[in-house]
């Protein structure tokens, strides 16, 4: 059983920061990409961040500037740091993770989600 846990969302105003973390846990093999997205209500859910094993990085443009996301590959974790929030920030936010689990199969795994509201 291979288990995404969030924790770091909450309330903050508008040009606070937010620091959320993923980390997996259970059994598998490795992980390739880990990232970030994120549901408001009525619309559909969009990649905030992504980033590899090495570290290569991608963002949404909304995100460019204001977010980082980092990684240790040691701890098997994932990061997402939000600078200068907007209440256009405001959604659940979704851990996501391509891990090699038992029986060698390349899965991808959720989070159960994080709500960050950003109040203006």
């Amino acid at each position: 059983q291979v288990q995404l846990v969030e924790s770091g969302g909450g309330l903050v105003q508008a040009g606070g920061s937010l620091r959320l973390s993923c980390a997996a846990s259970g059994t598998f093999f490795s992980i390739r990409i880990m990232g970030w997205y994120r549901q408001a209500p009525g619309k559909e859910r969009e990649l905030v961040a992504d980033i590899t094993r090495g570290g290569i990085t991608n963002y949404v443009d909304s995100a460019k500037g204001r977010f980082t996301i980092s990684r240790d590959n040691a701890k098997n974790t994932v990061y997402l740091q939000m600078n200068a929030l907007k209440p256009e920030d405001t959604a659940v936010y979704y851990c996501n993770a391509d891990i090699l689990s038992r029986g060698y199969r390349w899965i991808d795994y959720w989070g159960q989600g994080t709500q960050v509201t950003v109040s203006s």
